[in-house]
């Protein structure tokens, strides 16, 4: 893929889907019409592992009026790993990733954007969790304890207060240089961070909607994938013996907490 000169007017997006066609043809509509509105140039790249569901006909129904383009992955599926695919296939310096389901707010693109240029950051995310951010919707007891289980076991890594957001946007050369990439699970946004040696983060405020349509891919398998990838990151990020002793801490208490969970949903 050829690449454009640097600006901070220009943004490829990138949107990993597997069986997001219903949800597709309202994200395309509302991110464009809000990074024309904010004069961005943007491209979108949606990454599918091989859905069969019709996203290659919504593409190609949008694809006249916007410069939105597919990528179909048979092999090596996976979000993480669609995710630095779609880097591979980008043109524009400023990559942003966020989700197909319309939980992360199309309307917040340029803001996350504008971020990242205007406050010399090197990642930025769109946070649930600071000031200013929510979430609606009806969460259950079991999803925000989930969630915050999650979180609080990835705080020593990062300073973020939602790193698992997903909705984030860096400059290509925090990718270009980041060590060596292990895309296993759905947090690549962490990977990054931690691997691309980010130390300017900044967090949007966003409000985080409701799935629209299909269902969520998440499951125990992939909590399971999640622990596996923080330990990763702690080993990386504390090689010596006080990362292992957190490493240890974390592996048991997640271990733990998915024990307790699985108890509680299959008793």
């Amino acid at each position: 893929m050829r690449r454009m000169q640097a600006s901070s007017t220009a943004v490829s997006i990138v949107v990993p889907t597997f069986r997001e066609a219903d949800n597709l043809p309202t994200l395309i509509e509302r991110v464009f019409a809000a990074t024309q509105d904010a004069g961005l140039e943007a491209e979108m790249i949606v990454v599918d592992d091989n859905s069969q569901d019709g996203t290659d006909q919504v593409v190609d129904a949008w694809r006249e009026r916007v410069p939105v383009r597919l990528v179909v992955r048979r092999e090596d599926r996976g979000l993480s790993g669609a995710v630095l695919r779609g880097f591979e296939e980008s043109k524009y310096d400023t990559l942003l990733v966020m989700d197909a389901d319309l939980q992360h707010p199309p309307e917040s693109v340029p803001d996350l954007v504008r971020q990242l240029h205007e406050n010399d950051c090197d990642f930025v995310i769109g946070s649930r969790y600071t000031k200013g951010g929510r979430i609606v919707g009806d969460w259950g007891w079991f999803r925000r304890l989930n969630s915050w289980t999650a979180t609080t076991i990835a705080r020593p890594l990062v300073t973020l207060t939602d790193p698992m957001s997903g909705f984030f946007a860096i400059h290509r050369r925090t990718w270009e240089r980041a060590a060596r990439l292990d895309p296993i699970g759905y947090k690549i946004a962490l990977e990054l961070y931690i691997k691309g040696g980010c130390t300017r983060p900044a967090e949007v405020p966003i409000t985080f909607g409701t799935r629209q349509a299909g269902e969520s891919k998440l499951s125990l398998k992939e909590q399971l994938q999640y622990l596996r990838h923080l330990g990763r990151l702690y080993r990386f990020k504390y090689p010596v013996a006080t990362g292992l002793a957190i490493f240890l801490f974390v592996a048991i208490v997640g271990a733990a907490i998915l024990a307790f969970f699985r108890w509680l949903r299959f008793g």
